[in-house]
């Protein structure tokens, strides 16, 4: 007999409670991330090593197009979980108890190492006495994990503060809209010039900020929502019958999006590009969904408990900044793997060190997981002296 918590919190009307749900990971979701960070994997490595005349391919654009639903899975999936965590912990969120500093610590880490990979140099005298203009915006930027560490902060303050599940329904779908709608009138426009460059870099996409809020932040707003009506099916018994309406809107949403967006009309002020289109959010979103759909079926099918997919997904910070740093990190009298051999490698190369460096990856995370779980106190004393030791040598050099 499994066992199960109450949903009950006390936004909820007493005459209402929510029905017992399963205490267990959704393996489904967790199926998504880890692909998710696999394919990562290769977008990052083939972005910085392939030779620049194969993107002029017309084979690099469809790839280039499947890379692109990488961001929008992560962060719809950041929402979609902290919606499913956090419904079990509002008492203690509200409370201040532990859980409410775990999640702040944890959206704190997110925060930290988003920002620690665009540090200028691995030096705080050199950081600060020599980094240029253009270097500064590099580190101000707004990446995938700045956009998520505000994201959750976002969901987080709104979940104290609204009591009501309905009210927080509406405000997830509320500014989801808002954001998805305004992005284009956004996008251009060069905010660096009234406002300071390191909070301009979450609203425009001027000056290297590849995931500002507008639209990125859309897609988390929607993972909660998506995981909210979620739980309402699954409480109710109706999980099956959800997910083939999710997958159906995700099937029009996709077909929509691409057909509308064919339609050669410009709204004035809006955008040209296509990054914050509103109709290619929704053709991305629909795909997400899809993709979510069929994992939720595999799954289903498969029962699924142990897999290096699910691995990877458990512990995709450490692997997103793991290899990040084999590829960006400077630990080679100052340069990196990206700048000793950027596009220099054809695709049979690019391949090879793809998969070479996700093997390396699924290992690493096994080993960091095993550790986590069978040797608690020794994995904080390697995380703790591992922070000590960056520290020291960061602030020394």
């Amino acid at each position: 007999m499994k066992k199960k918590y109450s949903l009950h919190c006390r936004g909820d009307p007493p005459d209402r409670p929510y029905k017992p749900f399963m205490k267990q990971r959704l393996i489904f979701i967790d199926l998504l991330r880890g692909w998710a960070t696999i394919v990562m994997i290769e977008v990052h490595v083939f972005n910085a090593f392939i030779i620049p005349a194969y993107k002029e391919a017309s084979w690099f654009g469809v790839l280039n197009y499947i890379n692109g639903l990488v961001a929008p899975s992560f962060i719809f999936i950041a929402g979609f979980i902290f919606v499913i965590i956090s419904q079990r912990k509002l008492e203690e969120f509200r409370l201040y108890g532990a859980a409410f500093w775990k999640q702040l610590r944890r959206i704190g880490l997110i925060w930290s190492i988003g920002y620690l990979l665009h540090l200028p140099y691995f030096s705080f005298r050199r950081t600060l006495n020599e980094s240029t203009q253009v270097e500064w915006l590099k580190f101000y930027q707004s990446d995938v994990l700045h956009c998520i560490a505000l994201g959750l902060l976002i969901l987080f303050v709104a979940r104290l503060i609204i009591l009501s599940d309905k009210t927080y329904r509406s405000f997830l779908m509320g500014f989801g809209l808002f954001i998805i709608c305004f992005a284009p009138f956004v996008w251009d426009i060069d905010v660096y010039g009234f406002i300071p460059a390191p909070l301009a870099a979450y609203i425009s996409g001027e000056h290297y900020s590849q995931f500002p809020i507008f639209p990125w932040l859309g897609f988390m707003m929607f993972g909660g929502y998506c995981a909210q009506k979620f739980l309402e099916a699954k409480q109710s018994g109706r999980e099956q019958r959800f997910i083939k309406k999710f997958a159906v809107i995700g099937v029009l949403c996709t077909i929509g999006g691409a057909a509308v967006m064919e339609i050669p009309v410009h709204v004035p002020l809006a955008s040209l590009d296509v990054r914050p289109n509103t109709l290619f959010f929704i053709e991305r979103f629909g795909i997400v969904m899809v993709l979510l759909s069929l994992c939720w079926w595999y799954e289903d099918r498969r029962k699924t408990e142990k897999s290096f997919v699910l691995d990877v997904s458990r512990e995709s910070l450490f692997v997103y900044a793991g290899h990040l740093l084999v590829i960006y990190g400077m630990f080679f009298r100052d340069r990196s793997l990206s700048f000793m051999f950027g596009g220099t490698l054809g695709v049979v190369e690019c391949v090879l060190a793809t998969l070479a460096l996700i093997v390396t990856m699924i290992v690493s995370a096994k080993l960091w997981g095993w550790l986590k779980r069978r040797h608690v106190p020794l994995a904080r004393g390697i995380s703790f002296a591992t922070v000590f030791l960056f520290s020291y040598l960061y602030f020394t050099r």
